[in-house]
């Protein structure tokens, strides 16, 4: 149990410097602006993957290698650099990480061939990892008033959630006026931007160095062993999930895993303190998250894909559509999300965002093949909203134990298992889809029913995953202010 001294009365005296108010919202704009690249770059690539295909001959196997390339890259390495962070200063790792994603999507948009874009995405999935896993710990120390760390990590979730649904109208009108290049030279104005911002206003950090800390084999065991994993489930739709190949790198990327936790529990400077997972609240938040991630994937991903492949939207007007829950969650993150866990805690509201979540999956699960969109799609957007109350929820308890020396390392742990979590998603989901459809169609069913049905099958899994976290985060978490 963790007991906290009372607050000394404010004086005159003691009042908060505006200037450092000033400087400290300036930073928070700095890591919100480096976060919106790298998620809006997750999204845009989605919307443009056809005409990269035409344009550079992929073939459909090949041309997933462009995503899971980055997913790869960026869910193995956020562990380790988060870890970095903590020795070598956090500012360094996110500078050194915008520099590579912004240098990276250069290759991207100057490359003829497909080797050479599918490396430059490994190259922008290790950026955006350095730059997104320190990202959290950055504000856990720039703001370390509970009030002001709850609106900070509001504003900062607001950017990641709504980021994506920009980022796919943004990849549709770019794709279809100038070409799919311009996706990745987007991201050099504004990557050289935030990298001489950052240099400019954030403070500099001194870790205690590499030798510190520096795991040298927890850090190939783990990022070997996230590697692996999330190869081998992105190569589920491919190979399917009991084939050899998915069974056979599975069982080694969990063989790594213990090898890994077997390594922390006995090394002197560990690179993931096994301590952390003592407090209910991180290791709770951070299963909640895989569930909830994996489960609003049947939200972001499926819904998209439906109203293209059923009701027949295109790229921009899909984009346009998902803007109401976009604008939804940027509401509820920006405006109520900090007053109502000040006012009821972040468990609470938590648990009210995810029976928001869950109501508006359920309400898919009867999808139409001609759906109309005011009547059947956008009360689950507005719905939606409750993700604003989760994201930064989860984001708070996620990080409610972690020191200033663990600061970074708790961020990489968040931000894996919200990588983990997607990963598990767009798997199973689009797997679980496709068989239903194929299914379906094999029956005699026309193309669009037997596609809606797939569909639904998802929304019906993504809904019971949501389930799953509603129930745990109920019992496992605790209300804040009372920690183990």
């Amino acid at each position: 149990m963790t007991t906290h001294a009372p607050a000394a009365p404010q004086t005159a005296s003691a009042a908060p410097d505006p200037a450092s108010a000033r400087s400290r919202a300036l930073a928070l704009a700095v890591l919100c602006a480096g976060m919106l690249m790298i998620v809006l770059d997750g999204s845009i690539v989605t919307v443009a993957l056809p005409a990269i295909q035409d344009d550079l001959h992929f073939s459909p196997a090949d041309l997933t290698w462009t995503v899971n390339a980055y997913l790869i890259a960026f869910g193995g390495l956020l562990l380790l650099a988060g870890r970095l962070g903590d020795l070598v200063g956090r500012k360094r790792v996110f500078v050194a990480g915008l520099t590579l994603f912004t240098a990276a999507s250069l290759l991207c948009a100057v490359a003829t061939g497909q080797q050479m874009l599918i490396a430059a995405r490994f190259l922008q999935g290790v950026g955006g990892a350095m730059a997104s896993a320190v990202s959290l710990g950055m504000i856990v120390t720039l703001f370390p008033e509970p009030a002001e760390r709850g609106r900070a990590i509001g504003a900062f979730s607001f950017v990641g959630a709504a980021g994506a649904s920009i980022g796919q109208v943004l990849g549709g009108v770019l794709t279809q006026a100038l070409g799919w290049h311009w996706i990745f030279l987007i991201n050099l104005p504004l990557g050289l931007a935030a990298v001489l911002l950052s240099l400019r206003l954030l403070e500099p950090e001194r870790g205690p160095g590499l030798r510190a800390g520096a795991d040298v084999l927890g850090a190939v065991l783990v990022t070997a062993a996230l590697m692996l994993g999330i190869y081998a489930i992105v190569g589920t739709g491919e190979h399917g999930w009991a084939s050899a190949r998915t069974l056979g790198l599975g069982a080694l990327s969990l063989a790594l895993l213990a090898g890994f936790l077997l390594r922390q529990a006995r090394a002197a400077q560990p690179l993931l303190p096994l301590r952390m997972f003592r407090s209910r609240n991180v290791s709770g938040a951070n299963a909640v998250q895989v569930l909830t991630i994996s489960g609003m994937f049947g939200f972001q991903i499926m819904v998209a894909l439906y109203m293209q492949q059923v009701l027949g939207y295109g790229a921009a007007a899909t984009g346009l559509a998902m803007l109401p829950a976009a604008a939804a969650i940027g509401a509820v993150s920006l405006l109520l999300s900090a007053r109502l866990s000040a006012r009821f805690g972040e468990r609470a509201v938590l648990l009210a965002g995810l029976a928001m979540l869950l109501a508006a999956l359920g309400l898919l699960v009867r999808l139409p093949s001609d759906a109309d969109y005011v009547v059947h799609l956008l009360p689950t957007m507005l719905l939606i909203a409750g993700g604003g109350l989760v994201l930064s929820t989860l984001a708070v308890l996620g990080m409610s134990d972690a020191g200033p020396q663990d600061a970074g390392t708790a961020s990489g742990l968040f931000n894996t298992a919200q990588q983990v979590g997607g990963a598990l998603g767009v798997a199973v989901l689009t797997t679980l889809a496709s068989g239903r459809t194929a299914a379906l169609a094999a029956a005699g069913h026309p193309a669009a029913d037997a596609l809606a049905g797939g569909f639904r099958l998802a929304f019906a899994v993504a809904a019971g995953l949501l389930a799953v976290a509603l129930l745990l985060a109920a019992t496992v978490l605790r209300p804040t202010g009372r920690r183990n």
